[in-house]
């Protein structure tokens, strides 16, 4: 058993014997099945507290000759899998986790020579028999000359792969360096059996082509059938709160809406954190300070603060994520910053409406952290009237509704185009953001009866409050928001769906400032 070569068992271990484990085996039988086939070089990025290393720890105690696991695995779903002892601790492995290699930016000149001595330090001393195997010699060419002599292939697992792109943001260099490595590592490799990557980016792209080109890759933008295993499932999540006796709608609240396809997913650790303090808080200030979410925020590419504005109130931000360079540096438009923050767990991404939200309360409180400060003035203040705004809705004083929204307009005018009405929607998200306690995220233009409902706030499960249809109007009237509702019956379409319903109608005119219409709707 070595360090590197045929390590033992003892980290995942850890992880199977902790307060909670949820079990993700089920991954073992997809990598069983594309052992020494087409398919099995796999690239898979997800945000840091994931479980990526879990995962990584996982796989090397049950390929890895260096340990007995069954113990450990027995049990787990792929326990019940026929290729379950056909692979156990039957594999030669490597396991590397490359952030160790990099602890100083001293580091980046010499790293690569210190992963190839290592490893064939301990390669060396593992297959005695093999003859032409010198420290100091190419990994390849030592993985190279073990295959021939002895026929046996080796299984890769590298964990945090793309630190290097982390830590060397502006060293070009370094990043086609040891891109440069990992190709002519795994490139027709025929000693190569399986190699699995994690990290939290993808592939680094140079221009539309990606440098390592025999990679499957599983994100957050496209999990293809592993999604399940990118975090905890509904499911899972609800097994464990009745376990500890955790509010699930809470929890719920709290920790979901990563979106994989048609998976919703948990962030593993926040989940946990929970279950065990039995507290809801935002748990992502742990590992990541929103001091590194602020940065990107405040690149203001295309209106990129809007956009941040409409995803604070519970709206969605198209994104085109194709042209992403992959890695931390290479901005160019809005769309490059989006997809970087879906990368880093900032923000899902909708494939089917190809768009970006923010998954959950969790993460929102990073960005109300962010926001406060310079170069979002007014924002602040604009979100912390957003109860008082509430409660006014709710109670229909239209009067202070217009001038709450009037406030926040004001507020928000130097991030936003005053009169422009997708300010306006920007103002009422904003000016309803504290409705996200009692409401599902809002709906966009909601296709109802003959037209189209600019916002609609639909009420959780179990919370007893009134839908509410918000109609916008510029340079119109409030009342005549509201004869629009009614013509065009915006209520019909959600009418199954809640008790009572409030009409709300929101006019700004340029010259006489904002008014507001609330009505109560009663069903025919």
């Amino acid at each position: 058993m070595g360090i590197y070569v045929n390590p033992g068992n003892t980290a995942f271990r850890e992880a199977i014997n902790s307060m909670i484990y949820v079990d993700k085996s089920g991954l073992i039988a997809y990598t069983n099945r594309v052992l020494n086939t087409k398919q099995k070089n796999l690239c898979v990025s997800r945000p840091r507290r994931f479980g990526k290393s879990m995962v990584a720890d996982m796989l090397t105690a049950y390929y890895s000759r260096g340990c007995d696991s069954d113990e450990l695995f027995a049990n787990l779903r792929i326990g019940k899998e026929d290729s379950y002892r056909r692979h156990l601790n039957r594999h030669q492995v490597i396991r590397l986790d490359v952030q160790r290699f990099l602890e100083t930016k001293r580091d980046l000149d010499v790293f690569i020579t210190a992963i190839e001595n290592r490893v064939v330090a301990e390669l060396v001393k593992a297959f005695p028999e093999c003859t032409n195997l010198g420290i100091g010699d190419r990994l390849k060419d030592v993985l190279d000359q073990i295959f021939i002599q002895t026929k046996q292939g080796f299984i890769f697992i590298i964990d945090e792969w793309d630190s290097v792109f982390r830590m060397a943001k502006e060293r070009e260099d370094i990043q086609k360096g040891y891109l440069d490595f990992l190709r002519g590592l795994f490139k027709g490799a025929e000693y190569v059996e399986l190699a699995y990557m994690t990290g939290i980016l993808p592939i680094k792209k140079y221009g539309e082509h990606s440098a390592i080109n025999i990679f499957d890759e599983y994100s957050m933008v496209d999990s293809k059938g592993l999604g399940e295993y990118f975090g905890f499932t509904k499911e899972e999540v609800r097994n464990q709160c009745d376990k500890y006796d955790v509010d699930y709608v809470e929890m719920e609240n709290w920790y979901d809406g990563y979106s994989l396809g048609s998976l919703h997913m948990y962030n593993p650790k926040s989940v946990v954190d929970a279950l065990l303090w039995k507290e809801f808080q935002s748990y992502w200030t742990g590992t990541e300070t929103y001091e590194a979410l602020k940065i990107y925020m405040d690149m203001d590419f295309d209106g990129l603060k809007k956009a941040v504005i409409e995803m604070l109130g519970g709206g969605r931000c198209k994104v085109n994520i194709r042209h992403f360079q992959n890695d931390m540096t290479t901005f160019k438009t809005k769309d490059d910053v989006v997809t970087l923050l879906i990368h880093l767990g900032y923000l899902t991404y909708d494939k089917r409406e190809r768009t970006a939200y923010i998954p959950n309360q969790e993460i929102a409180q990073e960005f109300l952290n962010a926001v406060d400060g310079t170069g979002w003035n007014g924002l602040t203040q604009a979100l912390n009237r957003s109860e008082e705004l509430l409660l006014d809705t709710w109670a229909m004083n239209e009067a202070a509704v217009a001038k709450g929204v009037e406030a926040i307009h004001n507020e928000t005018a130097s991030i936003l185009k005053y009169n422009d009405e997708n300010s306006l929607t920007c103002t009422v998200l904003m000016a309803y953001y504290s409705a996200k306690v009692f409401y599902m995220n809002p709906v966009m233009e909601l296709p109802s009866g003959k037209g189209f409902a600019d916002v609609v706030y639909l009420p959780r499960r179990n919370v007893d409050r009134p839908a509410l249809v918000v109609e916008l109007k510029w340079n119109k009237s409030a009342q005549g928001a509201i004869a629009r509702i009614k013509e065009r019956r915006y209520t019909a379409w959600i009418q199954g769906y809640t008790g009572n319903i409030l009409l709300v109608a929101i006019n700004y005119d340029e010259k006489k400032g904002h008014s507001c219409v609330i009505e109560k709707y009663f069903k025919e």
